[in-house]
């Protein structure tokens, strides 16, 4: 067995077929094809289906283990090479949309200052999506929604958001609570057409569960797994919802009515990592930057609270 071979089996996964991952790797179909009959050879067992191009469960169980080992080697390179001198590497981190609006900026600007030879890559999604990325070793860490599910993980906690139903200025609800300050009582959602999360995605189960001892039902006209474009949907005018904070960017505020709910919880927003293995000297570096970011209260957004551990 050797990483080539394991490196064949991932690009397979990865792009579907083995003239996909060939592509990929920057060599030839037959190459891939030996690789994988060679790994196929040692354990004795199919790891591609032939027909289909698609894994096996024992392919699928190889690649899940041969992430985290390539990740390792990485790791082991990097950690050497920043022993005697920069740090250099490369870090993989998932961050959900709106955070990673305000986030992303100030922790790459830091970065090209303290540790430029680090190459950062970010993948954009939502809990849900970022969160099995991470177990499988393709994410070093990620800046999500918390609580997260998997027991494997572990989460510092990095800021709190406000939770806020956004309207058009001109909208009734917007005038009615124009300028008082006040939280605008959970009752008044009855019977209101919004645009929702999906139901079963964090933020989802967070409003669901202020809203239940009202006895309020919330009426969707639409229902997205995707903050960005749910937030998208709002600006360009396609009704109202339930936001984070920062969901609404600074510039296009005047335009909109930022309204507190009575009795919903802020969004609670981590660094989360897998608990067991040594993250290499690059991982630990953006780390420490992103929870410098975290820590810099002075410079929040608007909605942003600062949480204590952070």
């Amino acid at each position: 067995m050797d990483f080539k071979q394991l490196e064949a089996l991932i690009g397979i996964a990865d792009h579907g077929s083995f003239s996909g991952a060939a592509s990929a790797l920057g060599t030839v179909q037959s190459n891939v094809s030996g690789r994988i009959a060679r790994l196929e050879k040692e354990l004795d067992t199919t790891l591609v289906d032939r027909a289909t191009g698609l894994l096996t469960e024992e392919g699928e169980i190889v690649v899940a283990r041969s992430r985290r080992v390539l990740v390792e080697l990485e790791s082991i390179m990097a950690d050497v090479v920043s022993a005697h001198s920069e740090v250099v590497g490369t870090v993989r981190t998932g961050m959900i949309g709106t955070s990673g609006r305000w986030l992303i900026p100030r922790t790459f600007e830091a970065l090209q200052r303290r540790h430029p030879r680090i190459r950062l890559r970010v993948s954009e999604g939502t809990t849900t999506t970022l969160e099995p990325q991470l177990l499988m070793g393709q994410l070093d860490f990620a800046v999500l929604t918390t609580p997260v599910q998997a027991q494997e993980l572990a989460v510092q906690p990095l800021f709190e958001e406000d939770l806020l139903l956004v309207v058009p200025k001109e909208d009734p609800l917007a005038k009615r609570h124009e300028g008082d300050g006040e939280p605008l009582p959970i009752a008044e959602l009855e019977g209101l057409t919004m645009l929702l999360p999906l139901k079963g995605t964090a933020l989802r189960d967070e409003i669901e569960l202020a809203i239940k001892p009202w006895g309020v039902t919330l009426t969707p006209s639409i229902e997205l797994d995707g903050l960005r474009t749910l937030a998208s949907l709002v600006i360009d005018g396609y009704g109202p919802s339930i936001l984070p904070a920062t969901a609404v960017p600074e510039h296009l505020r005047a335009r909109f009515s930022l309204i507190p709910l009575e009795g919903v919880p802020r969004r609670k927003v981590g660094l989360v990592s897998r608990r067991h293995g040594l993250p290499s000297a690059p991982s630990r570096a953006v780390r420490e930057l992103l929870l410098d970011v975290a820590r810099d209260a002075d410079h929040f957004p608007a909605g942003i609270h600062s949480v204590e551990g952070s």
